[in-house]
């Protein structure tokens, strides 16, 4: 890697960290340190074929969402990420959006990671059915199903959104 290639990757590390950690992070259920380790996988993948890459950030968010699937395929790899109870809160202390995010957080570490990459994929990245189908190896129908299976039990799992959700429909 000559100086211009490695000026160019380092360039694309600072101003796509923060979006690909926040993949990273929906994909891993909430595990900030899976996240983290997620994300450098994907770079050191990144780095040794810098060159011949055309579009960077698909390369890099590829290559994430296939070391995750690798990840949750191995069972002795699978793991939960306990979390506490968000704390009471006031009625107007402003702390009600965060409540939600802490409520949905806990929702999804709870699915298992294969519903958690298809929501991911599907919602987050606004992705097409066919698209998620050929990234994780499995037919269009099996997407849909596993789609509407995993928001029926985000739905059981997270009954606090549904007053949220309702008003943000109307």
């Amino acid at each position: 890697m000559d100086a211009a290639d490695e000026r160019a990757f380092r360039d694309f590390v600072a101003a796509r960290s923060p979006a690909l950690m926040g993949l990273a992070y929906l994909l891993t259920g909430g595990d900030q340190h899976a996240a983290e380790d997620l994300v450098q996988t994907s770079l050191a993948k990144a780095v040794t074929r810098w060159r011949g890459i055309e579009d960077p950030e698909a390369y890099v968010k590829r290559t994430m969402y296939h070391q995750q699937i690798s990840t949750w395929r191995l069972a002795w790899r699978r793991h939960e990420t306990s979390v506490a109870e968000p704390p009471d809160t006031a009625a107007a202390d402003g702390t009600g959006a965060v409540d939600l995010r802490l409520a949905l957080r806990q929702a999804l570490a709870r699915l298992t990671p294969r519903q958690r990459t298809v929501l991911v994929l599907r919602y987050f990245e606004d992705l097409p059915e066919d698209e998620i189908a050929r990234i994780l190896g499995c037919s269009v129908g099996t997407v849909r199903s596993t789609a509407h299976r995993s928001l029926a039990r985000l739905r059981a799992l997270a009954t606090e959104l549904t007053p949220a959700y309702e008003e943000l429909t109307r």
